[in-house]
C-alpha cells in the first residue's frame, strides 16, 4: 500500500527541525548546511566552497560534507567525495527531479558514505529515492514527517526493475528484486 500525501505548493512547513530521518527514525542532525552553521563538528558546503576549503585546508579537523545542487556536474565533485563522509543532494522543487540521477551517479561512481535528500522532500519521493542511493532525509514538510514518525513508510517490498543499490532476487524470476531491509 503506498500512502500518499497531497500537500498544496505553498504549504506550511516547520522550518526549525533540525533532525534526519535515518534508518526507520528521526536523529539528531550531526551536520550543519553552511549558511545554518553552528560551529559543530559537521559542516555542509557548497561544492565551489568546498573545493577552496580543502585548497585552503582551513577547517581543521571538521568532518565535511558536499551540499550538492542540481545544476552541479558530477564530475566536477568526483575527485572531492574522499574528504567527505556526507552528500547532500538539494531538491529546490518538488518537480525537480534531477537529485534522483545525482543520487543513482554517485552509487554508481562508488560513493560509499551518506547520500541525504534536502530541501521539498515529500513522502511520496521517499521509497524512489532510496533506490537510487538515499540514505538520509531532511524533512521539513509536516505531512512528510507525520507520516514517517508514524511509520506510514509507502516503500514497496518488490520491485520488476533494479535500482541504482543492489538488491537480492525474488523468487523465480530475475527481473523481479526484492527490498533490501
Amino acid at each position: 500500500m503506498v500512502a500518499t500525501a497531497i500537500v498544496p505548493q505553498g504549504a506550511a512547513t516547520d522550518h526549525s527541525t533540525s533532525d534526519i530521518f535515518r534508518d526507520g527514525r528521526f536523529e539528531p542532525n550531526d551536520f550543519a548546511i553552511a549558511a545554518e552553521d553552528n560551529g559543530g563538528d559537521g559542516l555542509i558546503l557548497p561544492l565551489a566552497t568546498l573545493r577552496a576549503t580543502l585548497d585552503a585546508n582551513g577547517l581543521g579537523n571538521r568532518r565535511l560534507g558536499l551540499l550538492f545542487s542540481p545544476s552541479d556536474r558530477l564530475e566536477e565533485a568526483l575527485p572531492l567525495l574522499a574528504n567527505v563522509v556526507v552528500v547532500a543532494i538539494d531538491f529546490p522543487k518538488y518537480a525537480d527531479g534531477r537529485g534522483f540521477s545525482h543520487a543513482a551517479r554517485l552509487v554508481r561512481a562508488g560513493f560509499a558514505g551518506e547520500i541525504r535528500a534536502v530541501g521539498d522532500v515529500l513522502i511520496d519521493e521517499i521509497p524512489l529515492m532510496r533506490r537510487v542511493g538515499f540514505t538520509a532525509f531532511e524533512v521539513k514538510n509536516e505531512t512528510t514527517r507525520r507520516y514517517l514518525a508514524e511509520g506510514r513508510d509507502p516503500s514497496p517490498s518488490l520491485h520488476y526493475q533494479p535500482g541504482a543499490v543492489p538488491e537480492p532476487p525474488a523468487g523465480t524470476r530475475p527481473w523481479l528484486r526484492r527490498r533490501a531491509d
